[in-house]
């Protein structure tokens, strides 16, 4: 019954429910009792904790994000400024992974002028007499 407010008598032991309100006492509301000076101290000492660990994670986010551009920035320069790099690139033929597996054939880069020399002129039909 103490989720109603009302403790057992202790003299019962506890045994069956009180008849008729008899060593039923109500039991008193505990208040706010305001924390030791040991207790604040380690409240203190936990929060600084938490504190310092978000501001290192935060400072090692930001020094790899620092890190992966400063490396992505180095391969631009050095794309833009190897000259190699762009006669190879124009010289290849394109792409292909279906090509690379071997499930579609190899078609040439221009498309237009293969289609009209792979395509067969129809016969013309001999003279008939």
């Amino acid at each position: 019954m103490a989720l109603l407010g009302f403790q057992r008598d202790r003299n019962r032991g506890g045994k069956g429910p009180a008849l008729r309100g008899q060593g039923v006492t109500p039991v008193e509301p505990v208040h706010h009792v305001r924390p030791s000076s040991r207790e604040m101290r380690a409240q203190a000492v936990h929060r600084l904790q938490v504190g310092l660990f978000g501001l290192g994670a935060i400072l090692l986010l930001i020094s790899l994000a620092n890190v992966i551009m400063e490396r992505a920035e180095l391969i631009s320069r050095a794309a833009a400024l190897d000259p190699t790099a762009e006669a190879s690139a124009t010289t290849e033929t394109a792409n292909d992974p279906l090509v690379d597996m071997g499930v579609a054939p190899e078609l040439p880069v221009g498309g237009g002028s293969a289609q009209q020399q792979q395509q067969p002129q129809p016969q013309q039909p001999s003279q008939q007499q």
